[in-house]
């Protein structure tokens, strides 16, 4: 029959116990009577999570007093550190403080020692502790909160929820030592599968953000400088920049089922549409994955997003759709990273942007918001929709030199004429509506509304560099649903930075 360990008969959650006692006399005496609600949830916050940290330091104790009780034990065994020497001896006593969810504790524990080597303490890798003061699920819920709204909104979430645990700068690095694993974790998480009717689209764009001056690349730097030596001015010129931004560059992949369309489908005419022919929606995106960089340069981005179309589709057995602006440096490291995988892929203006040019030529024709506007536009939109971009725009020339225009609007039209003609190979919509494929960047546009501008570019902000590296990776995990198991994934690569054996290098983790 197993004894009782009488060595100790106090309890070890005395005073945890004593603290809920507490409570319960304070909820059932006669002041409590005549609380309000809110003045009861706000007394239970206060005092409840107060019993908690009571509760957990308790069982720290406790723990700790197991440990010295073993650890003097004859027949336990030395334990070794990392590199594999063994440490005789032992002192007791050891703490360090922890702030968490609930409040600060102490983590009290046996340091084994060793001749001309570190302190080893175990209880530290039972408890995966982490290398500063603060625990990793005061860790999640910063990264959480900042990566929702501004840091002083985080900052005041976290005290209005753990007390005060958490400084304003140390949250903002708490947020970008969360962010180093996210290379590994997506290098190491498998997508989904889909079969392979299903196109694959990768769409990519880029974004500003304001930044400090020694966070600007080194040429916007330079033309800041350069600007501000000229004096303070009223008003920018046209066309000019304040060159306060560095740009960021924003990629998504997703998968997609086909539907196809007509060109009818997406352009309606002018005298709207009736009811004899039903509108065919366009295709939805699924599985849509994002990443966004400051610091990484634009063809490291890009090939991230055709290597998550690598996984996705490793044969290369799926329609492969790239859709972008047209900006030819974009098109350029599209294509050398296409080439690089030996891949095809079938590149797509985005048709939103071809409109703009069109609709610019439209206004050197007629007056801004007529009929005739809108009716002329919408006949040259649906005959590119149509694959007759290259006729429209001869067209455009043709009408110009008949109709007098002014400079600006001559300027438009050959603008317009100018994009048609330099893109005739990346406006095939026929062949897109036919095969149901998308046709427009509106995935990556609201991903760079939602990373970028309503994070990133809230009034006032401006950025250091890392910081908002961090921010904007995190923002794009979140987006992707992942955060969780990426904050779980990372907690175990720390585990095994902070706490390697000497076999470790044996095995890896997956996502």
């Amino acid at each position: 029959m197993e004894q009782y360990d009488t060595t100790c008969t106090t309890d070890p959650f005395a005073r945890s116990i004593d603290a809920f006692e507490t409570l319960t006399r304070t909820l059932s005496g006669a002041p409590a009577a005549g609380w309000t609600h809110a003045e009861l949830e706000e007394h239970l916050e206060t005092e409840g999570r107060e019993v908690l940290r009571l509760l957990l330091q308790d069982h720290l104790d406790l723990r700790a007093l197991r440990e010295e009780r073993e650890a003097r034990d004859p027949g336990s065994i030395r334990p070794t550190g990392p590199e594999g020497r063994p440490r005789p001896w032992l002192e007791t006593g050891h703490s360090r403080r922890l702030a968490c969810l609930f409040g600060h504790v102490r983590v009290t524990r046996v340091a084994h020692r060793g001749p001309g080597v570190s302190n080893h303490h175990l209880a530290d890798e039972m408890l995966s502790l982490p290398a500063g003061r603060h625990s990793m699920g005061l860790r999640r819920l910063a990264v959480t909160e900042a990566v929702r709204g501004s840091f002083d909104q985080a900052h005041a979430a976290v005290g209005r929820r753990c007390g005060r645990v958490l400084g304003k700068r140390r949250l903002a690095e708490l947020v970008t030592e969360a962010a180093v694993d996210i290379d590994g974790f997506y290098r190491a998480r498998i997508p989904m599968p889909c079969s392979r009717d299903m196109p694959l689209v990768i769409q990519a764009d880029g974004k500003g953000v304001v930044m400090r001056p020694e966070a600007l690349r080194e040429a916007t730097r330079r033309a800041a400088v350069k600007a501000a030596a000229q004096g303070r001015r009223g008003r920018l010129t046209p066309g000019e920049k304040p060159n306060r931004k560095r740009m960021a560059t924003v990629v998504c992949v997703f998968d997609t089922r086909p539907a196809p369309r007509r060109p009818h489908d997406v352009i309606g005419p002018p005298e709207g549409r009736s009811g004899d022919r039903t509108r065919r929606p366009g295709p939805k995106a699924e599985n849509k994955w994002l990443t966004a960089s400051l610091v990484r340069p634009p063809e490291q981005v890009i090939t991230d997003a055709f290597g998550q179309a690598q996984a996705r589709d490793p044969h290369h057995h799926r329609p492969w759709i790239v859709l972008v602006d047209g900006a030819r440096h974009q098109l350029d490291l599209i294509h050398a990273e296409a080439t690089r995988r030996g891949a095809d892929i079938h590149v797509l203006i985005d048709f939103v942007h071809v409109s703009e040019y069109v609709w610019a030529a439209a206004h050197a024709f007629h007056k801004p918001g007529s009929r005739e506007a809108e009716a002329w536009t919408a006949d040259r939109l649906t005959a590119i929709l149509a694959g007759h971009a290259a006729r429209v725009a001869g067209e455009l020339l043709a009408r110009a030199g008949q109709a007098g225009l002014t400079s600006s609007g001559r300027e438009a039209v050959t603008a317009c004429h100018r994009y048609l003609t330099g893109h005739l190979d990346q406006l095939r919509y026929d062949t897109a509506l036919a095969k149901g494929w998308p046709i427009a960047t509106g995935a990556i546009e609201g991903a760079c509304r939602h990373l970028i501008a309503d994070r990133l570019d809230i009034t006032g902000a401006r950025w250091g560099l890392h910081g908002a590296e961090s921010v904007l990776r995190l923002r794009a995990v979140t987006s992707n649903g992942d955060l969780d198991a990426y904050l779980a994934y990372h907690a175990a690569r720390e585990h095994e930075r902070l706490y390697p054996t000497p076999d470790q290098a044996t095995f890896s983790l997956t996502a």
